[in-house]
């Protein structure tokens, strides 16, 4: 391959563009990315860069000295707006055209809106300059802060707020915040986070509307009720980038469809992150961000499928003073309970807890909060019988 494009700097096509050197490619390469800076951290956004506690620089993914050893062509501020048919071709916005024998697709997605959530004060929390706009709103002073949603980005913008001194109620639709990833049980306890916090919880209740005429000034609910709010922060979830692959040869369903080595219909295309359904399955988590172009650039480099990107699922999220980290596959029918640890008045007790969820008598996944070690010990076992697994099945 004469010429590689990543097509998204974010962090997998940062990490896909340092595999790509790693690995020996010493061609053209070329980063495109929509928006106007270079890769950074997102974690921090909802948590240390809101808070104050952290700046850009300390965002920042790379350096000077690294993104002159890359050795790429940097087009940032650009969207991408077509993928040629065959694959070879990436069309910009603004005319230009990329000629490319290879393509690394890592466009992440975009934040979830509500309709009609122009209003001045409605916030998304996604983008670095997402963050900039919300804190220097949070800096103003004490205000009434309602958060619709309360996945791990709606906690941890709550928990930030609620650390500046402001009042703060999360909106939840479904019975309690987090259920789909920890089961009704566990996500109780999460839910206790919120109560002990000092952050109000209203689950069960959707969101028909907002008030205001140009600045919002009240949420309207599924039960009625209109909640007060100076700042509404919509946090539903995200959608994949994949509109400009539209009439390519790509398959795309709820992100790019690839085989397990992130691997497209088309052998010289690939994509990871955010943007990747990688064989069935589109995680939006750091550490697939970070793992998938490994894999995947091994299987552009060598034009088929040689390598897997499968891993044992991990995510972590840090709120209201507490980690969470969790590890595995969990289903509706797996059964979980305490082994380190205890809760106190359904919270975690001081020092945190290990919880295992069992699933025909072996440990299917794993949940920690404020246990650091035991879970990285409990996660190594996870992953060596998720090889053990695997190897059996190829033998079998």
């Amino acid at each position: 391959m004469r010429t590689v494009t990543i097509v998204g700097a974010s962090l997998s096509g940062l990490y896909a563009a340092r595999e790509l050197r790693a690995q020996g490619y010493d061609g053209r390469l070329v980063i495109v990315g929509d928006e106007p800076h270079h890769p950074y951290d997102r974690p921090p956004l909802s948590k240390d860069f809101l808070t104050g506690r952290a700046d850009e620089t300390q965002l920042a993914l790379t350096d000077t000295e690294e993104t002159a050893e890359l050795g790429a062509e940097w087009i940032l501020g650009v969207r991408a707006r077509a993928l040629d048919a065959r694959g070879r071709t990436v069309l910009l916005d603004d005319g230009r055209t990329v000629s490319t024998d290879g393509v690394v697709i890592a466009t992440g997605a975009s934040a979830r809106r509500l309709p009609g959530d122009t209003l001045a004060g409605v916030h998304t929390l996604r983008t670095l300059d997402d963050a900039r706009a919300l804190r220097e709103k949070l800096t103003r002073g004490p205000c009434r802060v309602v958060v619709i949603g309360g996945g791990f980005i709606g906690a941890e913008t709550a928990s930030s707020c609620s650390s500046l001194g402001h009042s703060v109620t999360v909106v939840e639709a479904a019975p309690l915040p987090l259920v789909p990833q920890l089961g009704a049980e566990m996500a109780a306890v999460c839910a206790a986070l919120h109560h002990r916090g000092g952050v109000d919880l209203v689950t069960g209740t959707g969101v028909t509307g907002l008030r205001g005429t140009t600045t919002v000034t009240g949420v309207d609910l599924t039960d009625g009720r209109t909640l007060p709010a100076d700042i509404v922060i919509v946090g539903i979830g995200a959608t994949p980038n994949t509109a400009w692959l539209v009439g390519s040869a790509l398959a795309l369903h709820d992100g790019v469809l690839c085989d397990d080595g992130c691997v497209t219909a088309l052998p010289q295309v690939v994509a990871v992150g955010d943007v990747a359904c990688v064989g069935g399955t589109r995680a939006e988590h750091w550490t697939s961000a970070t793992q998938q172009p490994r894999a995947a650039v091994t299987n552009l480099l060598a034009g088929r499928t040689v390598e897997t990107a499968t891993a044992v699922p991990y995510f972590w999220s840090d709120q209201y003073g507490a980690r969470i980290q969790f590890a595995g596959r969990r289903t509706d029918g797996d059964t979980v309970r305490i082994t380190e640890g205890e809760l106190s008045d359904g919270a975690p007790a001081e020092g945190g807890f290990l919880a295992r969820y069992q699933r025909d008598g072996r440990t299917s996944a794993v949940l920690a909060v404020d246990r650091p070690r035991p879970f990285m010990r409990a996660r190594r076992e996870l992953a060596r019988g998720a090889e053990e697994e695997r190897v059996q099945s190829a033998a079998g």
